[in-house]
């Protein structure tokens, strides 16, 4: 016979069970019983509107102390650079950014990097033109003939446009695009730059054809053209000129340029921007210092590549 509690609840001797029914020596194997809730981190709030205020206040003195020392030193750079002598129609300080930028993107430069081209219904079909610069309204199309000048040479080469349609025909379709910030697919048709001065033995000290075992130190560094009226002229490195894509360009969408895209003949290089991409082509020549640049001169770099 066991023995009872009293009436106080206290345990008969002998009886190892504790008031919560379970019996002592025994672990609760419920697990919310070993489990203790942490209160969650609350951020302490400011003592008073005052204090608050003033952190506000000393970060904004802060900051605004910031801003004004940075368009400080805006404005005695600028200051400073418009002080400065001008090379080539802007301030020699952005020149040098400018030279520093060409040099960057040759070290990029592949002649096997090809510019993007897409499909034949993608072309627009009328195309927007790219300025007006050179294209003289009394010029005759009927009177045109390129006029061409080799390094080293006194003699100038004459051709009609009879001579250019005898080389292969190559068609280039791509996203042309202007400084001005707008771009368009266009569809242009001619002969590669690269086949026109290996036919005519042009870009070399020798006056040989160029070709891949050609020694460095015989090809030219540059190539210039000029419009018929003089009022238009770019530059090229050879790289660009020579790339696989650049075009001596005598169809638009097909058909023969038109009067306000340069005819007879214009050129297309597609690595560069359109100011590159000179209309109407009245002289080529080749040098080993730049040809002078209509743009480069207002101020423009003078690669304009993409």
């Amino acid at each position: 016979m066991t023995e009872p509690e009293d009436i106080e609840g206290n345990k008969a001797p002998g009886d190892n069970t504790n008031n919560t029914g379970h019996s002592e020596g025994f672990y609760d194997i419920h697990p919310e019983s070993n489990t203790e809730t942490e209160p969650a981190a609350v951020e302490p709030e400011p003592q008073n509107n005052a204090e608050l205020n003033k952190f506000i206040r000393r970060k904004s003195i802060v900051a605004f102390s910031v801003l004004i020392l940075c368009m400080g030193m805006f404005a005695l750079g600028f200051v400073w650079v418009i002080h400065q002598p001008q090379d080539q129609g802007v301030y020699e300080p952005l020149r040098k950014v400018l030279n520093f930028n060409e040099k960057v993107n040759k070290l990029f430069y592949r002649e096997n990097h090809l510019t993007p081209t897409y499909p034949r219904n993608f072309a627009e079909k009328k195309p927007r033109v790219n300025g007006d610069l050179g294209m003289d309204t009394s010029f005759k199309v009927n009177e045109w003939k390129l006029y061409v000048v080799n390094i080293d040479s006194h003699d100038t080469l004459q051709l009609n446009m009879d001579s250019i349609k005898k080389l292969p025909k190559t068609e280039v379709i791509y996203n042309f695009k202007c400084i001005e910030g707008w771009s368009q697919v266009t569809f242009w048709a001619g002969v590669r730059f690269s086949d026109f001065v290996k036919h005519y033995h042009l870009g070399t000290h020798s006056h040989q054809s160029l070709t891949d075992a050609t020694k460095s130190e015989d090809i030219v560094h540059y190539a210039g053209f000029e419009t018929p009226d003089d009022n238009y002229y770019v530059g090229l490195d050879m790289a660009s000129a020579m790339h696989p894509q650049t075009l001596l360009c005598y169809e638009m969408n097909g058909r023969p340029l038109p009067y306000d895209q340069g005819a007879p003949l214009r050129l297309i290089v597609p690595v560069k921007y359109g100011v590159k991409s000179l209309k109407r082509i009245g002289l080529i020549f080749f040098s080993d210092s730049r040809p002078a640049d209509y743009w480069y001169e207002q101020g423009y770099d003078y690669d304009a590549s993409l």
